[in-house]
């Protein structure tokens, strides 16, 4: 982490001045509701120091994929800052448009420690395009720049890059500043073994982080139908399961050099579709039946997975072992949370890599259990994929 964060700041170079903050308040809305306050809950560190150092914080966010630019009352963050408001418990100015001619203005007159909530960035039509245009637009709104939005670092839009080439200082908040400092001690300095469990529908969605991994890891556990298409390349006969065919030769070649590094579940529980569990049962990795699916790891498989989890010092998870959301394809993946949960008791390091991962370990009661929950999915994938983040680089060095 070169970066500089809010920590580094100047408290009398802070002090009245605005902050365009751009957070992750990409939530769920239901009946104009925020169902889950996660990634809200996230942020509030950093707003809090900012009010404490008597900056005036202007947060910005994306919501969901609105059309093109343009308002959509259902992507509207309207929900969002009135349920800021409540963790807060102090108000929250909500900026409806900030292409507006009283936006910036607005902004002004905030007071010292006040918090606005600028509707959805992807209703500007040069968000996206990372416009030089909309990110001036958007640095009018602010003195510096923040960005703690770990979950949208992966993208060069104009509010997470481009902005942070006008706005000075362009520092990291403390939720991007925990998120790059347990992925990448993970990936620079592991405690060893240094353990990955990559799970998910396809291999091709995994292949780089597999071959930045494969180097750095002592093993790499593969779960999920990802791990049918390795099947298949060893010669063994899937039936209907998840097979993506134009990978095999990829595959088989990473068996060929991941060696004894490369694990893959002894057995996976079949069925004869993911709608008909009752007749399930569990099957030899090479003996699943003609006509029926692999749909998630076995038991025998959940223990092998289990006993090399327990044995590692850190570990990096990221993708479900099955079909997690159908129950009870979803117990292969709930044993990965317990094993990841016991390893962390026992003092190792436990980074779950967002998305499917985290929203799996959440439902089985566990996120406290380990290390760190990652915020980010996409961004999370491609760090571990060793790619460099647009809304990271574009921040200031220390």
């Amino acid at each position: 982490m070169n970066k500089r964060t809010v920590a580094d700041l100047d408290a009398r170079a802070v002090d009245g001045r605005r902050a365009l903050v751009r957070v992750d308040f990409n939530v769920p809305i239901k009946d104009g509701t925020v169902g889950d306050d996660t990634r809200i809950r996230a942020a509030l560190p950093t707003i809090r120091a900012l009010r404490d150092l008597g900056a005036r914080v202007v947060l910005c966010s994306h919501l969901g994929r609105p059309k093109g630019g343009g308002f959509e009352a259902k992507y509207s963050l309207k929900p969002v800052a009135e349920a800021l408001e409540k963790l807060l418990g102090s108000p929250v100015t909500f900026i409806p448009d900030a292409a507006a001619p009283d936006a910036v203005d607005a902004t002004r007159k905030l007071p010292r420690g006040g918090v606005a909530l600028v509707e959805n960035t992807r209703f500007l039509p040069g968000e996206e395009k990372n416009d030089a245009g909309t990110a001036r637009l958007l640095a009018a709104l602010g003195d510096f720049y923040v960005n703690d939005a770990f979950g949208s670092a992966h993208r060069g839009h104009a509010s997470t890059e481009a902005v942070a080439h006008i706005l000075k200082p362009a520092v990291a908040g403390f939720l991007m500043e925990k998120e790059l400092a347990y992925l990448g001690k993970a990936l620079a300095e592991p405690k060893r073994p240094f353990v990955a469990v990559l799970g998910g529908a396809k291999i091709s969605g995994k292949i780089d982080v597999i071959e930045n991994l494969l180097p750095r890891v002592d093993r790499i556990l593969i779960g999920g139908a990802m791990a049918n298409t390795f099947f298949k390349a060893k010669g063994a006969a899937v039936g209907t399961s998840l097979v993506e065919d134009d990978r095999l030769e990829m595959a088989a070649a990473l068996v060929q050099r991941a060696g004894d590094k490369l694990l893959l579940p002894d057995s996976v529980v079949v069925a004869e579709a993911v709608e008909k569990p009752e007749g399930r049962r569990d099957a030899a990795w090479n003996a699943i039946p003609a006509g029926w699916g692999a749909f998630d790891i076995g038991v025998s498989a959940r223990a092998a997975f289990a006993g090399t989890i327990a044995s590692a010092k850190t570990v990096v998870w990221n993708g479900p072992m099955g079909v997690f959301e159908t129950k009870p394809f979803d117990e292969g993946t709930v044993a990965v949370a317990r094993a990841l949960a016991a390893a962390t008791k026992a003092g190792a390091v436990t980074v779950v890599g967002g998305g499917d991962s985290a929203a799996a370990i959440a439902e089985a009661g566990l996120e406290a259990q380990v290390t760190h929950v990652s915020t980010g999915g996409g961004a999370s994938l491609e760090f571990l994929e060793g790619k460099a983040l647009p809304g990271v680089a574009a921040l200031d060095d220390r």
